[in-house]
């Protein structure tokens, strides 16, 4: 593949889980009405709950906050940081090596924008997964945190495989000229 296709590539994940990531918000918030109900079982070990994330990931530094005319003050502090990141993402998207990587490039800046935009319409972030077990609770957290996780994860994976030559290229030089080994 080549490194236009892996950029396009990371950015069909971008726009794949941030349309998930906001369509699942916008059906928690308007279709199930879950800060009315605050929560919803679906099974023993997961629950749909309603959180307002206003701190990081996984409610991290969740305080009361500051305003200043009206705007919270760590939410636009968190916005901001968190698109400067996605821009520095989208610069190392254009130079990503491999399609897992610029998966998961695609898929940690789609969930990033998708908790800017939280951050933007309600001064805080939309969390609403909750899974539980054996008196076990995990942080409450949505579809962009799942992406971001799972793209960190993803990164990390590609570092210890091993760095080297580019596999999709090598590939794709060999399909051109079997005979080139």
């Amino acid at each position: 593949m080549t490194r236009n296709g892996r950029t396009a590539l990371g950015a069909v994940a971008a726009l794949l889980v941030l349309a998930a990531d906001q369509a699942s918000k916008a059906w928690v918030l308007g279709g199930l009405h879950l800060p009315e109900r605050g929560s919803v079982e679906l099974l023993p070990m997961l629950s749909l709950t309603m959180v307002w994330n206003r701190g990081i990931t996984f409610g991290l530094f969740n305080g009361g906050g500051h305003a200043f005319a009206g705007v919270q003050v760590e939410g636009v502090v968190l916005g901001g940081f968190a698109l400067a990141i996605v821009v520095a993402l989208a610069v190392w998207l254009r130079r990503a090596e491999n399609r897992l990587v610029a998966t998961a490039l695609g898929a940690i800046a789609g969930g990033a924008v998708g908790n800017v935009i939280d951050r933007v319409r309600f001064g805080a972030v939309v969390d609403f997964i909750h899974a539980h077990a054996f008196g076990w609770s995990w942080y409450v957290f949505n579809i962009a945190d799942a992406a971001i996780v799972c793209g960190v994860a993803a990164l990390l994976l590609d570092g210890w495989r091993g760095r080297g030559a580019d596999k999709d290229d090598a590939r794709a030089r060999l399909a051109a000229d079997p005979h080139r080994s």
